[in-house]
């Protein structure tokens, strides 16, 4: 073998370690104590439900109640992120407040609202957003978008001109429910997100993995979910990682967790200092 033979040998086999690195998903624990989550807890109850604006939207496909948290101090001619939380099959319904879950409220806590200025919007769904059943191809659960997804991104498009919401950085999150509803939402307008993360959800079938290649997208599951299996989302990562060039994905898998939000990410700066470093690609 030539030295130059030598060199590429050597530069593909790095290549494929790196990319079987990078294929790997981060496993952690829950880093929380008793006296830390009882400190969330009381945090939690603290917080106001009324710095979440109510309102209300007649979208194309159905009436959507919604609540939006404006950044605390908006200065004039700056723009904000837009972060959208999507609730869990347990708050479907009208009365525009059970929306507003541990997940969607955690961004009003002070410390978080001062590092991270945005428009916080939590849509109520009156149905479900996100369904669940077999793929064909390998037997594991996928995501269909629910009905009335379309009203949620005819939502945003009419609230972007009515307030300072910087269109590069849209951002979708959500838990179970709301976690498969957050990609289904990207895979219906790739264009209007900068990234997405989803806590616990059902993936969108494999083959999808092509439309989200190129978006910066982190998938948090504990692997003792016995609710939302973390098979699929595994399978999703992989997919991912096949896609030509590899994928921006980030997969979180916590050891030992059920269906939940992880309690050390609820209140975490990190994976929202990850969000909020994501700008759309242009």
């Amino acid at each position: 073998m030539t030295l130059r033979g030598a060199v590429l040998a050597l530069a593909t086999a790095l290549l494929a370690a790196t990319c079987a690195f990078a294929a790997q998903p981060e496993l952690v624990r829950d880093r929380t104590t008793p006296a830390s989550q009882a400190a969330d807890a009381a945090l939690l109850q603290s917080l106001d439900h009324d710095v979440f604006l109510e309102g209300s939207y007649a979208g194309p496909t159905g009436k959507l109640g919604y609540r939006l948290m404006p950044p605390a101090t908006v200065q004039q001619g700056k723009r904000y992120p837009l972060v959208i939380v999507l609730h869990g099959s347990g708050a479907i319904g009208n009365d525009n407040i059970r929306q507003l879950g541990a997940l969607a409220m955690s961004w009003s806590a002070p410390a978080l609202r001062k590092r991270f200025p945005a428009y916080v919007l939590a849509p109520q769904f009156a149905e479900r957003s996100a369904n669940y059943k077999p793929s064909a191809v390998d037997g594991l659960l996928a995501a269909q978008p629910g009905p009335n997804l379309p009203s949620l991104l005819a939502l945003v498009e009419q609230l972007k001109p009515q307030f300072a919401i910087d269109s590069d950085r849209i951002y979708v999150t959500g838990f179970s429910m709301g976690a498969s509803a957050a990609t289904q939402a990207v895979l219906q307008n790739s264009g209007m997100f900068a990234a997405a993360a989803a806590f616990s959800g059902i993936a969108p079938e494999r083959a999808a993995a092509a439309q989200l290649k190129d978006l910066p997208l982190l998938l948090v599951h504990g692997n003792a979910d016995t609710e939302n299996s973390i098979v699929a989302d595994r399978a999703m990562f992989a997919a991912l990682q096949r896609q030509p060039g590899g994928a921006k994905a980030r997969f979180i898998e916590y050891q030992g967790m059920e269906h939940m939000v992880p309690p050390d990410m609820l209140f975490s700066p990190v994976w929202r200092d990850w969000l909020f470093a994501q700008h759309k690609a242009r």
